[in-house]
């Protein structure tokens, strides 16, 4: 492929925290998984990777999974001398132990920048198993909300924040649910003509966030839940969806209803909690996504932009 003819991105999990299926589930999603059934394919924790060229590349958020994705992208593979590794950076959408702990797995002194909100950099910087990351081989960089910034060569990135809440293990006594600001965001990469955006985490769709997305070529969003209470429904938790600061596919106020009348070329529902019956290949709601031109990632998957 010529450099910088396209905008490639590898799904490297499609799964929410904890994968699926979960090590200690047996939701109806995780029993037919552990049973081997072919309507359901595993999928690990939520992230991706990024490039313009195939040679250089981003994760957007390190799962604790990383190793695993790593070994089965073969893009991501070192290829020369004795230490290599193509990936030139690493950026952070959230604090979460799914999108920051594999990290501790990036720590055998190969240069690249870690790129996150102040607020996120604060989190990481207070604690001390973090540094294991060697500050003469990786850069940690602050990036200001709304403000364009090179993520590779050739490839531009800007944060925004979405309605959110800061990471679980963060939380005090009173929880703000649905804020804007550095805890948890989305990205916009640009490169050339192309707009594609990745929201592995969002509570709610406000006319801003929808005006931003209008006319993108591809869209990565929160999956993680069908319905609201289905953790709760399905005896394996006691949090609805917007406790846990996700929107529900389904419903009125759920994510198809509210991106429906936006332009994208291409929308992919990512970051998707084992309990969710989309998971299960011809189930009603599986049927229902699609219907609505949506697609469900799973590892693996690839997706590209044009010029």
């Amino acid at each position: 492929m010529a450099r910088g003819t396209a905008l490639q991105m590898h799904v490297l999990g499609a799964a929410a925290g904890g994968g699926s299926p979960q090590w200690n589930c047996r939701c109806e999603v995780c029993r037919l998984a552990w049973a081997g059934d072919p309507r359901v394919t595993p999928r690990t924790q939520s992230s991706i990777a990024v490039s313009i060229d195939g040679e250089q590349w981003a994760l957007i958020n390190c799962a604790p999974d990383i190793l695993k994705q790593l070994q089965q992208t073969p893009a991501l593979h070192p290829r020369e001398g004795h230490r290599h590794t193509p990936i030139a950076s690493v950026l952070l959408t959230n604090a979460d132990v799914d999108h920051v702990g594999g990290l501790l797995n990036l720590r055998e002194s190969s240069p690249f920048r870690l790129l996150a909100t102040p607020m996120i950099q604060d989190v990481l910087q207070q604690n001390p198993i973090f540094e294991v990351l060697n500050p003469a081989y990786v850069t940690r960089e602050s990036i200001a909300l709304e403000t364009a910034f090179t993520l590779l060569e050739g490839l531009e990135a800007r944060l925004f924040a979405v309605p959110g809440k800061t990471a679980l293990y963060l939380e005090g006594e009173n929880v703000e649910l649905g804020i804007e600001g550095e805890s948890t965001v989305g990205v916009e990469f640009i490169h050339g003509s192309q707009r594609a955006y990745y929201i592995p985490g969002c509570a709610a769709v406000t006319p801003g966030l929808a005006e931003r997305l209008d006319g993108a070529d591809l869209l990565l969003f929160d999956g993680t839940l069908w319905r609201d209470d289905e953790m709760i429904e399905a005896g394996v938790g006691v949090k609805t969806g917007a406790r846990m600061g996700h929107m529900s596919m389904s419903g009125d106020d759920g994510s198809l209803a509210a991106l429906a009348d936006i332009d994208v070329a291409r929308r992919v529902f990512v970051h998707i909690n084992n309990t969710n019956p989309v998971l299960i290949a011809g189930s009603s709601q599986r049927g229902e996504v699609e219907r609505s031109g949506w697609e469900i990632a799973f590892d693996g998957m690839e997706l590209m932009c044009r010029t």
